[in-house]
């Protein structure tokens, strides 16, 4: 089974550096096929048998500590989960929605529609969230780097891992699957 693992925090300002070929051969040392990387944030393609997403992701996390000294929340999602991206995205209802406002957060488990209360999305305006199972999409119109409606915000309210990709790494995952 192909599985997209998301690796949260490397290779961001000089923390947690991990070269890409190194991963992936730590990768294939331990037992996947066909591992393939996109970019240097932590996006790895992997085949193997276990069809367990979480298994998969606790694998990845348990060797990056026992290589390489340190802890990398890991979200593993499959084809499915990532095309539900392109048809549940409610911005997509939006005239002339700027795609480079886009955001998804990869969440570790499925959320209810509480969870958006738990949030209190509205204090973050003009930014906008919606939920949708493990995914939280975002339309930061103050930009990620201002936004206070962070990775670490989410965690901490949700309880929760998170990692976030932006809508052109999203599309470009997808072409890639």
């Amino acid at each position: 089974m192909k599985h997209l693992a998301l690796l949260r925090g490397i290779n961001v300002s000089g923390h947690n550096m991990i070269k890409m070929d190194a991963l992936k051969s730590m990768l294939e040392k331990i037992g996947f096929q066909n591992v393939e990387t996109y970019i240097q944030s932590g996006n790895v393609f992997l085949e193997t048998e276990d069809e367990n997403a979480q298994s998969v992701g606790f694998t990845i996390k348990q060797e990056i500590v026992k290589q390489l000294g340190f802890d990398v929340p890991t979200i593993v999602i499959n084809k499915s989960d990532l095309e539900k991206c392109l048809t549940n995205n409610p911005f997509f209802k939006e005239k002339d929605v700027d795609t480079k406002k886009l955001y998804v957060a990869f969440i570790s488990k499925e959320l209810n529609n509480n969870a958006l209360n738990d949030l209190k999305i509205s204090q973050f305006k003009p930014d906008e969230a919606f939920i949708d199972g493990n995914r939280i999409y975002m339309k930061l119109e103050t930009g990620a780097a201002k936004t206070r409606l962070t990775q670490k915000y989410i965690e901490k309210k949700l309880n929760v891992t998170a990692t976030s990709r932006n809508w052109n790494t999203v599309n470009k995952l997808i072409e890639m699957f």
